[in-house]
């Protein structure tokens, strides 16, 4: 091999090895203290853009999971409030079961009109009342900020379909929770309720078929509310499940093995002083020239 002084090819060499041992030390450095083997797209195109992909779906899925528990609270406030009702209506019916005993005077009727119309106000209060998030739940109808005739969407899913990723809950979960949307006629009804005399038209049999009407109609509330819960508790369920097969997915693609990158950090590590220490010598080869002379 001919001996040069302008063109040092030894010494290109193990700079070009040098250069790439460097490299590779600095990416096992990078993927040790990041715990990811791909930390831009020019690791693995294909893997960053899948890996962005799946961030943003586990994202989504996040916060499809938080839309379902909101909704759950939201159902559970309604179920609360209507189990309130349904303690003050079957009082209601127990005091007018009483007010049908022939032992009662009139003033004695008239305190007991008094409790019943104290409870019949006291469910009107609780239907006004019953809100969540600025959505008047009790309210029916179709008057701005309630549920209205359309029901609500309950958006558990990461696409806009309304079949996979959508929750109808109908209209008639969020029914008139009012004295006036459960009794068929609300008029003077704590009057009716206490003022039970045979031959008026209002017997204490009609007044007590009413009320037990009522407790029925307010138990299928509850039961639809119930189906409408465990549809949204399956919801998150699935969502879960969802989100646990994505995160591992990920990992599988993103994240790094310290133990193979422990190896090649070591590697690298060795090939590089094992360069530079070989540079030094390369560098003083053309001076063997300076012996010919």
């Amino acid at each position: 091999m001919a001996i040069t002084v302008n063109t040092n090819v030894s010494s290109m060499i193990v700079q070009r090895n040098l250069s790439q041992s460097t490299t590779a030390l600095n990416n096992a450095i990078e993927r040790m203290t990041t715990g990811y083997k791909i930390n831009r797209a020019a690791d693995n195109a294909a893997g960053y853009s899948i890996a962005r992909n799946w961030e943003t779906q586990l994202s989504s899925l996040d916060v499809a999971a938080d839309n379902a528990a909101t909704a759950a609270d939201m159902l559970a406030t309604l179920e609360d409030n209507y189990a309130l009702i349904s303690s003050h209506v079957q009082r209601v019916r127990d005091l007018t079961e009483q007010a049908a005993n022939g032992t009662y005077g009139d003033q004695s009727k008239k305190a007991i009109e008094s409790e019943i119309q104290a409870r019949l106000d006291e469910i009107d209060r609780i239907a006004a009342n019953c809100e969540f998030n600025g959505i008047e739940l009790m309210k029916g109808g179709t008057t701005a900020g309630t549920p209205g005739a359309a029901g609500i969407d309950i958006q558990v899913g990461i696409d806009s379909s309304s079949t996979k990723s959508r929750i109808h809950l109908d209209s008639s979960l969020f029914s008139n929770g009012k004295v006036a949307g459960l009794f068929t006629n609300s008029t003077n009804l704590a009057k009716k309720c206490a003022g039970l005399v045979e031959g008026t038209g209002n017997t204490a049999q009609e007044q007590l078929d009413e009320i037990d009407n009522v407790i029925t109609k307010i138990s299928e509330r509850i039961t639809t509310l119930g189906a409408a819960q465990n549809r949204i508790d399956s919801a998150i369920e699935s969502l879960g499940v969802q989100s646990e097969n994505i995160t591992s997915s990920l990992s599988t693609l993103r994240d790094a093995d310290v133990a193979t990158e422990s190896s090649n950090y070591i590697k690298a590590q060795i090939l590089q002083q094992a360069s530079a220490t070989l540079l030094a010598t390369a560098n003083q080869s053309p001076s063997i020239a300076l012996n010919l002379l």
